[in-house]
């Protein structure tokens, strides 16, 4: 019998919300979301610690010591990248295992159509995700095609988040030809054609999306369905009109994350502190819009 994931997270005393954290390996470190290239030269980008490869169960440990929750998914690159992926089904069952502190979200690969469709409302419905992962530059498509409307009018319907990578991918960094990867497709103005024409759905656009910072910020202030997340960069490097405009216009629409393994939420964090962000935005962009975006109740959930 399938394991439901249903939230346990005690709100109240939750210092933060990680919204963008990576599973890269399965339980028993035999499968892994990327191959051994790609693996290493993401290592060497990001400059990460020693455990690249963390299981739910020690990223659950991880984020529990540090009284946080976190969103933990994969990413279906199997046409994409021809790898297969880890399986979503796996991961949402064994986050059930923690529900005090993960929430799980999907990966379904769009370009497999309508078996894309029918593996997202399985992992909804019975799985208890509360939202998918996409990647297209790994995946290698292009979101405004009007091939993935139907995907996307599932998860509207199903009433969960949309999270697309989006700007430039340290995955496949300094390998020729970037092992294929074009960054084009992970341009956040092709997702504004998804928020015009699916108003219904929530969409967090991952990442500052260097070098389309300007359009991300445009599309998040004009587009009420669409949210940023702050991951895979430290705060350090974040482009001034993002700090600026967290600071006022995208108070509410701006979501702490961190990229974890690649990058630490203490790293992260510790950069964080040094911007000049008001007290009252530390907070929504910490847990609050969070909670909000996630529909996580005020109370124990």
């Amino acid at each position: 019998m399938t394991a439901r994931y249903e939230p346990a997270i005690d709100l109240a005393g939750l210092v933060a919300i990680d919204v963008h954290t990576h599973i890269e390996a399965d339980r028993d470190h035999r499968h892994f979301a990327l191959d051994d290239e790609l693996l290493a030269a993401s290592a060497k980008y990001f400059k990460s610690g020693d455990n690249r490869t963390p299981t739910i169960d020690e990223l659950a440990a991880y984020y529990r010591e540090r009284n946080m929750a976190a969103v933990v998914f994969t990413v279906d690159a199997s046409t994409g990248m021809n790898h297969p992926a880890l399986s979503s089904e796996e991961i949402a069952e064994q986050a059930a295992e923690h529900a005090d502190v993960l929430i799980p979200f999907g990966s379904v690969d769009p370009r497999r159509g309508a078996a894309a469709v029918a593996q997202a409302r399985r992992l909804v419905e019975e799985y208890g995700v509360r939202g998918f992962k996409f990647h297209p530059s790994m995946q290698a498509f292009e979101p405004n095609s009007a091939e993935f409307y139907p995907l996307y009018a599932a998860l509207e319907e199903l009433g969960v988040v949309a999270l697309f990578h989006t700007g430039q991918t340290g995955i496949g960094g300094g390998l020729p030809g970037g092992r294929g990867i074009k960054l084009r497709y992970a341009d956040p103005m092709l997702l504004d054609d998804v928020a015009a024409d699916f108003p219904g759905l929530d969409i967090v656009m991952a990442h500052p999306a260097v070098p389309w910072v300007d359009a991300q910020i445009s599309i998040a202030t004009h587009k009420p369905n669409v949210y940023i997340d702050l991951s895979g960069w430290s705060p350090k490097y974040f482009p001034p009109q993002l700090v600026r405009q967290t600071n006022s216009l995208l108070k509410h629409k701006v979501l702490f994350g961190s990229d974890y393994p690649l990058l630490t939420p203490d790293r992260w964090l510790s950069d964080f502190d040094k911007l000049e962000i008001k007290d009252e935005v530390r907070t929504l962009v910490m847990k609050d819009n969070a909670v909000r975006l996630l529909r996580l109740t005020a109370e124990r959930t």
